[in-house]
């Protein structure tokens, strides 16, 4: 039945031209498409397409919306605090942050918000769950 689509991640921005600036500045991201009339966004992120669009509803989700996958969390995440990212600190049953970032036991992860206040996390995770999650992305790319 769905074979033949492809799927895109989709983000919130109260602020259109505030969402473009924080991914150029922040990301060293351009948009790959803009619609003039839509004002819409998109950005190819680790061969995921992510679809910007405004609504007042941005940053309204409690949840975390979009995940990076690092090879190095350490290098990333001083990356992004180098670009003025301040990162979320938990301390919730089975989750706790020291200096932003987790440890899950296989997965190393940090969470932060974007200027939407959008939550993103970038996550580290073990060889063997880097290779299970490869594996899983070139069989669904069939």
């Amino acid at each position: 039945m769905f074979e033949n689509l492809m799927a895109t991640a989709v983000l919130p921005a109260k602020d259109i031209d505030r969402a473009r600036r924080w991914w150029h500045d922040v990301l060293g991201r351009d948009p790959v498409y803009a619609d003039a009339e839509s004002t819409n966004l998109f950005y190819a992120v680790g061969g995921t397409m992510v679809l910007v669009y405004a609504t007042a509803y941005a940053g309204t989700a409690q949840n975390t919306a979009f995940n990076f996958v690092s090879d190095d969390l350490d290098r990333d995440v001083a990356a992004l605090r180098e670009r003025g990212v301040e990162f979320h600190d938990y301390d919730l049953p089975g989750l706790k942050t020291v200096d932003g970032i987790a440890d899950l036991g296989g997965l190393r992860s940090a969470w932060f918000s974007d200027s939407e206040d959008n939550i993103m996390a970038i996550g580290e995770p073990s060889p063997e769950m880097r290779e299970l999650t490869e594996a899983m992305r070139v069989a669904s790319a069939g």
